[in-house]
């Protein structure tokens, strides 16, 4: 079968299991090595637990929570909800009690399947006070307390389907491509999520489309490293159902904190992560080169600007430079790519926009980056720039079998079989971005002679100030976040005369002024030196006026920025809009 054929997501990778047997699909940490667990293996506990769910109760139809850390259950659990026909509702870990509340009410969850007690400690109150749902499996065990909630053990569950002479196959047989296959509710950037409904059709279009896209770097024996939230539809099709689809394996990393380490380990071919993660090892390229001799110091210096020049204007080095070029590959490059494995064919970036210039840095020591451009409510891929015609100041033309066009307002829409079916019973949201078939994407662009796809600003995320001029915050952002010395920023100066920035300086950047002892008069000045670099490179309205230090990092934690490393501007502002609108 083929994406055009394939009736489900699960009907797929039973398809690709059968094929697959014996061979390694999800490899996880477990006694300091990784190990795999094979594509017969997780397609019998994808079985058992499918029967296990119906043995609870859990029909077609119905809804079931996930909340568990990137792991093989999280796969097997999703596959099995979706088998019954059922509808998978995957949470973030970083929930608090009250937005699982709200999930689970508000998609009248009938179960919860939870990793860690830690987690469960978090969902037991919340699904106690939730009507609809009935019982919670977890992988650890875990004790109900004073709450009245059937708990059952995700290996009892494992065991009685195995059992249970249950025949899936009636199930599988209903599912249409049409049928809602997850509920993805979106990371509440500007206020409460809403459940997107996503179809079988839906994410293999999207499969469909990268595999399309991908095709010309050969794909084969491929290895991705899974390490964005499944929670969030960029993984929950890129991260686990696009490799499926290609037979590959997924390695799942350990914590965002050892995923340097884990990237030599798994040494994935194709990367797919968010902007801020490539933002994030730039720096820390960018400041670990300060401690190196000079001569390492003007080796990379040369590699990057021979390798901008070769990236920017292809063919343009001479017989000199490009003899020179190819010495660089062994000297700085080639150590460059054994930071992430040694064999990376491609790194997608999306999930925000990335600054151009991070991505010419790692393309010109030889890292493939390319930008794409997506939404949850496109499951989520829309456009993706191609391997070998890159423009990384857009997000690259449409997919295969997507179509965008541009409103008369600049607004990006998009069209086609990955188009969710709308917001969990939220009619009124759905009808105000979809509309004849067109997804409104509330961001403004324009498409070049190329059909590349240029994003100039989100609607709602413009700053208009007081002189009438139209700026976007994310271009600016990236520019103060590109200097070393700057970890995160966040503009502020709407109906202002002009911009005001929150700053949160970069942890090795602070490291090290501690270790010289600075005075904190040398340290803001260090800061303000940064951001007159920034301002450099803008344009007079675009620059920043005063600076102010935030309290804190923005984090997940302290709910500043969503599981996918963006920052919650409503969440700043309440905290800091006083102090920044006192620096005017």
């Amino acid at each position: 079968m083929t994406y055009d054929t394939w009736p489900s997501l699960p009907g797929m990778f039973f398809e690709i299991a059968e094929r697959g047997g014996d061979g390694a699909f999800l490899w996880t940490k477990t006694d300091g090595r990784y190990r795999p667990l094979s594509w017969r293996d997780t397609a019998a506990r994808v079985r058992d637990m499918a029967k296990g769910l119906a043995a609870l109760g859990v029909s077609a139809g119905e809804r079931v929570a996930i909340v568990a850390e990137n792991r093989p259950e999280w796969a097997i659990a999703d596959l099995a909800v979706m088998t019954l026909g059922a509808i998978s509702v995957p949470a973030y870990t970083t929930n608090t009690v009250h937005d699982h509340r709200h999930l689970l009410a508000d998609c009248g969850a009938k179960g919860v399947i939870v990793s860690t007690r830690a987690l469960a400690a978090r969902v037991l109150p919340a699904a106690a006070e939730v009507a609809d749902t009935e019982f919670i499996v977890t992988m650890e065990a875990t004790e109900p307390g004073a709450f009245d909630i059937a708990l059952h053990d995700w290996d009892s569950v494992l065991a009685t389907g195995a059992a249970s002479d249950h025949d899936l196959e009636p199930f599988l047989q209903k599912l249409a491509r049409g049928d809602v296959a997850c509920l993805i509710y979106t990371s509440g950037t500007g206020g409460n999520p809403k459940g997107v409904m996503l179809s079988h059709q839906a994410i293999l279009i999207n499969c469909h489309s990268a595999c399309e896209l991908l095709r010309l770097l050969g794909l084969g024996d491929e290895v991705f490293l899974s390490f964005l939230p499944l929670s969030h539809a960029y993984e929950h099709t890129a991260g686990l159902y696009f490799p499926i689809s290609i037979s590959a394996q997924i390695y799942y990393a350990e914590s965002v904190e050892t995923l340097s380490a884990n990237l030599i380990e798994a040494r994935p071919t194709i990367m797919v992560s968010v902007p801020r993660l490539y933002e994030v090892m730039h720096r820390r390229i960018t400041l670990g080169l300060k401690r190196q001799s000079k001569l390492k110091q003007s080796l990379f210096a040369k590699a990057v600007a021979l390798g901008r020049k070769e990236f920017e204007q292809p063919g343009s080095l001479g017989i000199v430079q490009a003899a020179l070029n190819r010495v660089l590959e062994s000297l700085v490059r080639d150590k460059v790519r054994a930071r992430f494995g040694g064999r990376l064919k491609a790194m997608i970036s999306g999930g925000a926009p990335l600054n151009p210039e991070v991505g010419i840095f790692f393309s010109a020591l030889g890292v493939r980056l390319l930008q794409g451009y997506g939404q949850t409510e496109a499951a989520p891929v829309i456009a993706c720039n191609p391997p070998f015609k890159v423009k990384l100041h857009t997000v690259g033309p449409a997919l295969e079998k997507v179509e965008v066009r541009i409103a008369e307002d600049g607004e990006i829409l998009a069209r086609g079989e990955m188009i969710m079916n709308g917001y969990w019973n939220d009619e009124t949201s759905t009808k105000a971005v979809l509309r004849e078939g067109w997804l409104h994407t509330g961001d403004i662009g324009h498409l070049d002679d190329d059909g590349y796809i240029q994003i100039t600003d989100r609607k709602k995320d413009i700053i208009v100030l007081s002189g009438g001029d139209n700026l976007s915050p994310q271009r600016v952002e990236g520019m103060l976040t590109l200097q070393p010395e700057i970890g995160q920023a966040m503009v502020y100066g709407d109906k202002h005369a002009h911009l005001v920035a929150l700053l949160v300086p970069d942890e090795d950047f602070v490291r090290d002024w501690r270790r010289g002892s600075g005075e904190a008069g040398d340290f803001m000045k260090t800061l303000g030196a940064a951001v007159e670099r920034a301002n450099a490179d803008l344009s007079p309205h675009e620059r920043i006026k005063r600076h102010m230090l935030a309290e804190a990092p923005f984090t997940i934690d302290n709910e500043l920025m969503t599981p996918t490393l963006k920052v919650r501007r409503h969440k700043v502002l309440e905290i800091y809009r006083a102090a920044l609108e006192a620096l005017y």
